[in-house]
């Protein structure tokens, strides 16, 4: 008789997520993200937000949902795990003379009392967390039933799916973790979200930049993700990347010779969480 095969190891949630916040903190995130601002004025309509509403950031980086939100005369609080990145976004805000109280914390331990938002934010931030379910969980534990939840998640068919798709290749992520990419499917969303009804609308990010080497400057000096990856791989192996995105890039480019234009689909979600009968 065989004895039986031992489970296979839990992946030290812990450990990955340190290595992941290191990550988002190297570079200069805010960059590439100020160019995505859009993102976060389109979510902050599809949620309907009005003018009053307590509204939470989460992973909220260099704060373009919480700058949408205050723009709304929303009253605001923009998190993050990197403080520098809440630098950033508090930097934003005051520039824009816009009220936001900015605090770091983590996406899976979110240091406020149930219930206390109407509406709870996120745009390709929270996607990235470890513990999918216990993130998913802490934003549903503090929207107060009957409030929404806004998201925004790149799709795994989309250009930045396929790009983690091609660093994935070369860097292996921890076994046991979920792609974060699962966020951008609605099979994932309504796991992570049982107890709520969810609307998700396939939007189109449009990354602009003057040329391929333009993005592969950007990204490679400021993006967390590609920057970490080109460090960590050997000379041969960088090439080999930056071949692939450069193909990548080529496929999927509508620019017609003028610029770099490159659509890259995402997830624009609305979850409402169902009130106890």
């Amino acid at each position: 008789m065989e004895a039986p095969s031992a489970p296979p190891a839990q992946p030290d949630l812990g450990a990955i997520k340190a290595k992941q916040q290191t990550t988002w903190a190297s570079g200069d995130y805010a960059i590439v993200g100020t160019t995505l601002q859009i993102v976060g004025e389109s979510l902050c309509e599809a949620v309907d937000l009005r003018a009053g509403e307590r509204v939470l950031d989460v992973a909220g980086g260099n704060g373009n949902a919480t700058l949408a939100a205050a723009r709304r005369f929303a009253k605001v609080t923009g998190t993050d795990y990197v403080p520098e990145l809440l630098e950033r976004a508090r930097a934003r805000s005051e520039a824009n003379r816009l009220p936001v109280d900015f605090q770091v914390a983590d996406a899976e331990a979110l240091p406020f009392p149930d219930g206390s938002f109407d509406v709870v934010l996120s745009t390709f931030g929270v996607m990235f967390t470890p513990d999918q379910e216990k993130a998913a969980s802490e934003m549903m534990r503090v929207c107060r039933p009957g409030g929404r939840i806004g998201l925004a998640n790149w799709t795994p068919t989309g250009f930045i799916g396929q790009l983690f798709k091609l660093l994935g290749g070369l860097l292996p992520p921890p076994a046991g973790v979920k792609s974060p990419a699962l966020w951008g499917t609605e099979e994932r969303l309504q796991a992570l979200f049982p107890q709520a009804a969810i609307e998700a609308t396939p939007r189109i990010f449009n990354f602009r930049y003057r040329s391929p080497d333009h993005w592969l400057e950007i990204f490679r000096t400021y993006y967390g993700p590609v920057h970490k990856a080109f460090q960590a791989l050997d000379a041969a192996k960088q090439q080999e990347l930056e071949q692939g995105i450069r193909q990548l890039l080529q496929k999927l480019d509508k620019g017609n010779g003028s610029g770099l234009v490159v659509p890259s689909e995402y997830l624009e979600v609305v979850i409402r969480p169902r009130q106890a009968s």
